[in-house]
């Protein structure tokens, strides 16, 4: 671990950055150019002080996993990620496997979405991003997988209305299947799915079924604890190798589902649950 270097780094890769290419407010006094060492701590995931400690040399080594969610804060490159992987000691993630980190380009358009819901999830279920609309409308899954959570988290599946519950289980499966095949080296797809195939019966039936493609329908529905139910158009844009998407939901304006999705804008992340009141 170059502790000299990753700190020069990590200081230069900071202060290029403008508050406003990362989705924030300048706010006042803000004397020094570039990101505060806070936000990028607050970006990242991470404490303030370990991230301090890490520009001041005297960090502990960080894991593979912090350095991804470091890579994806300061908007780094795939070059400049690998080079902040060689600073601090690891290798880089190798060609053909899946990183977890964001490029730059889908970041920057997920960060002009402040109307919209939105999320960069990689072709395997791995939510990499999500703008604070999107986090109130499903919950924060930034670092989570969706297709575990699916069938291992009982709360993920309230998302949906009951209907479409047995239709994106299959999707989900079909999705993964045919990740799982192009990619037979990378071992996250198939660690999930063997962790998947035995932890859970529905995945194990579903899986033997073979399916590739499975059509869910459009708009999408979710199921709101607080403003109700939610008819969404939904694009999704593919970033560059196809193997991660932005997807943005919109509603259609005049429509209770518009109405509906502004007044969840409005209350964010607020707990407004009926416990709560």
């Amino acid at each position: 671990m170059n502790r000299i270097d990753l700190a020069d780094f990590l200081r230069r890769a900071r202060t290029r950055l403008a508050p406003s290419d990362v989705g924030l407010t300048a706010g006042p006094r803000r004397r020094t150019p570039g990101l505060r060492r806070e936000e990028v701590a607050q970006l990242a995931g991470m404490s303030t002080d370990y991230y301090t400690r890490l520009e001041q040399r005297r960090g502990s080594h960080p894991s593979r996993q912090m350095l991804t969610a470091l890579a994806r804060a300061l908007r780094l490159t795939d070059a400049e990620r690998d080079h902040l992987f060689h600073l601090a000691g690891e290798e880089p993630p190798r060609p053909g496997t899946s990183s977890g980190h964001v490029r730059p380009g889908l970041l920057m358009i997920l960060d002009r979405l402040h109307d919209l819901p939105a999320m960069v999830m990689g072709d395997w279920g791995e939510v990499l991003a999500q703008n604070t609309l999107s986090v109130a409308m499903t919950g924060d899954y930034r670092g989570r997988n969706l297709i575990r959570s699916w069938f291992l988290d009982p709360a993920t599946r309230k998302l949906a209305p009951p209907e479409h519950r047995a239709m994106h289980a299959r999707a989900h499966v079909a999705a993964l299947r045919a990740v799982a095949a192009a990619r037979p080296d990378d071992p996250g797809p198939a660690a999930l799915v063997a962790e998947l195939r035995g932890a859970s019966e529905e995945f194990e039936a579903l899986w033997r079924t073979h399916e590739v493609v499975v059509h869910r329908p459009s708009p999408k529905r979710f199921v709101h604890p607080v403003v109700g139910v939610l008819d969404l158009d939904c694009e999704v844009l593919l970033g560059y190798g196809n193997d991660q998407q932005l997807i943005v939901h919109s509603a259609r304006p005049g429509t209770p589902t518009y109405e509906r999705l502004e007044l969840l804008r409005v209350i964010g992340l607020q707990d407004l649950s009926p416990s709560s009141r």
